[in-house]
């Protein structure tokens, strides 16, 4: 199988001297993989394209965090390639998932090779804009605050840019709700969680039956429009509990209808407006665990 390493010099704690020990260690265990250098999502497009062209079912090994591994996700065409994370960047979820803990521990599982198939979700506004994602999908007050991140506060605070513009969003408090249609029922929703990862914003268990592997979401519907109330599902989900309040759905679909204009975030950064079609991608690669 031939082998690439992607990285992102931009991404969390790149150094060229982190480039030199991820391909020492890879070396130490017999895999000596092409560097592909990957600053953004035209990069991917064209490395994952030049990739798949010379190469048949390719294992790329993806240096970065969650906002790199999208880029490529979006990049690779469907059933073509197998992906392996090594977790080197700010926000690392998809690592959590995966219950990759290093990227000593990342290495290992690459040289034992076991993979399972991996689904994502996609997108697909009227325009024909279309994108996918690999762990999540937030809309209404989720997207809002991703939306609402500041370029230079991200820069300086990390992850504590998402709590300024939390905190800002709390202040600028928006009432209204959405509709969405999944299973074919119509739901009038707050906010809505499209899982198809357990965890969400970082090791928080959010979604426990959602499953990278399986061609479905876990859908999380909040119809509560008070910040009271998201106070109490706050306080439930941190207890592991928070389909316990009666302004929550929680249920499974394929395939989600998104109505009004609200904001969406994918993986953690900012997409656009409803509305929009969300559906999965079965076997879409497979992905080393």
């Amino acid at each position: 199988m031939n082998t690439f390493i992607l990285i992102n010099p931009l991404s969390g704690s790149y150094s060229p001297t982190l480039r030199s020990r991820l391909l020492s260690q890879l070396s130490a265990v017999g895999i000596s993989p092409t560097v592909m250098t990957v600053t953004g999502p035209q990069d991917a497009g064209a490395v994952c394209a030049e990739i798949e062209t010379d190469s048949q079912n390719p294992l790329i090994i993806v240096a970065g965090g969650d906002g790199t591994i999208n880029a490529i996700v979006n990049a690779l065409q469907p059933g073509r390639s197998t992906l392996a994370i090594l977790p080197t960047g700010t926000a690392n979820v998809l690592a959590y998932e995966l219950g990759i803990s290093s990227v000593a521990d990342g290495i290992a599982r690459i040289a034992a090779g076991a993979s399972k198939p991996l689904a994502v979700g996609v997108v697909e506004p009227a325009d024909g804009d279309a994108r996918r994602f690999i762990l999540m999908a937030g809309v209404g007050l989720d997207g809002s605050i991703v939306k609402g991140v500041r370029t230079w506060e991200k820069r300086v605070l990390k992850k504590g840019a998402y709590l300024l513009s939390a905190l800002r969003c709390l202040i600028a408090w928006d009432h209204s709700r959405f509709s969405l249609q999944a299973n074919g029922q119509t739901l009038e929703c707050h906010s809505a969680i499209i899982g198809n990862a357990a965890r969400y914003g970082g090791n928080f268990m959010l979604m426990p039956t959602a499953d990278l592997s399986q061609p479905q979401f876990e859908l999380f519907c909040i119809t509560a429009t008070s910040r009271w109330s998201y106070l109490k599902i706050l306080v439930n989900s941190l207890r592991g509990r928070p389909e316990q309040r009666k302004d929550v759905t929680r249920l499974r679909t394929t395939q989600i209808e998104l109505q009004g204009n609200r904001a969406i975030q994918l993986d953690g950064d900012y997409y656009r407006q409803a509305p929009c079609t969300i559906s999965v991608i079965g076997d879409f690669a497979r992905i080393i665990v």
